[in-house]
């Protein structure tokens, strides 16, 4: 078990239409519910306007998400990075036809351990996170995530969802004891298992075993995450954060 509790945050894309309409006022509702720490997306789109929130609220981001493979002019997102004082830049999203072959898989790799490169020469860690379909495609006897990690530089961290890990077939905790500390991060959330993102439930009140996960991951950063939610969203990310601050220690 840790000695120190783990650091809590929240994945912005959670509040997308608030932060759409008011970017300021939902850092601030996440302030007032108890959250020190944020992690914001597409954050080299609006840095000044994310400055700004944290400054006003106290908030912090230690890690984002930006769509740094596919980006034309990477050192940008990095350089936003930096400016928001962030320590970990995560891609968030590669679509499944690209995780179909161990060929295409090992390209991936690749590209990822260059930009891992790119981003330490700024003193930040790159990273991936993951879907279901890394996990539900299968290349022989492992998950593709698997194939993935073995082609990895040492310094490429990971940030797992762990809902969707457990939606494409994974034993999460298990997966998360194997990766060990590459995983900085992991997306809590809950729900039913099929993926209906619209069941997403408050941590601790669906089918997803979050204990057992916590348990695998002890130092790993635990992000907040809906990908959508059927009441008020930010009532949902206060649920989360009360059952973690009662259970995750």
């Amino acid at each position: 078990m840790p000695t120190t509790t783990p650091t809590t945050s929240v994945q912005l894309y959670s509040v997308r239409e608030a932060v759409a309409d008011d970017l300021d006022g939902a850092v601030a509702r996440l302030a007032e519910i108890g959250l020190k720490h944020v992690e914001p997306y597409a954050f080299h789109e609006r840095t000044d306007d994310y400055l700004r929130a944290f400054a006003a609220t106290g908030v912090t981001a230690p890690s984002g998400h930006a769509p740094v493979l596919a980006a034309e002019t990477p050192e940008a997102i990095l350089d936003a990075t930096v400016a928001l004082g962030m320590a970990t830049v995560i891609d968030p999203f590669l679509p499944a036809e690209g995780w179909q072959t161990a060929d295409q898989v090992a390209r991936l790799a690749e590209r990822v351990n260059g930009l891992a490169e790119l981003a330490a020469e700024r003193g930040l860690e790159f990273g991936y996170h993951n879907h279901a379909w890394e996990l539900g495609t299968r290349l022989g006897e492992q998950h593709a995530l698997e194939v993935f990690v073995e082609h990895l530089a040492p310094d490429v961290v990971l940030e797992v969802d762990t809902y969707w890990a457990a939606v494409g077939g994974a034993d999460v905790p298990a997966l998360l004891a194997a990766l060990g500390d590459r995983v900085r991060l992991i997306h809590v959330k809950d729900g039913t298992l099929d993926g209906d993102v619209d069941r997403q439930q408050p941590a601790g009140s669906g089918e997803v075993d979050v204990p057992a996960i916590l348990a695998a991951a002890p130092g790993a950063t635990r992000v907040i995450e809906f990908d959508a939610y059927g009441g008020d969203v930010f009532e949902g990310i206060a649920q989360s954060l009360a059952w973690l601050s009662e259970h995750d220690r």
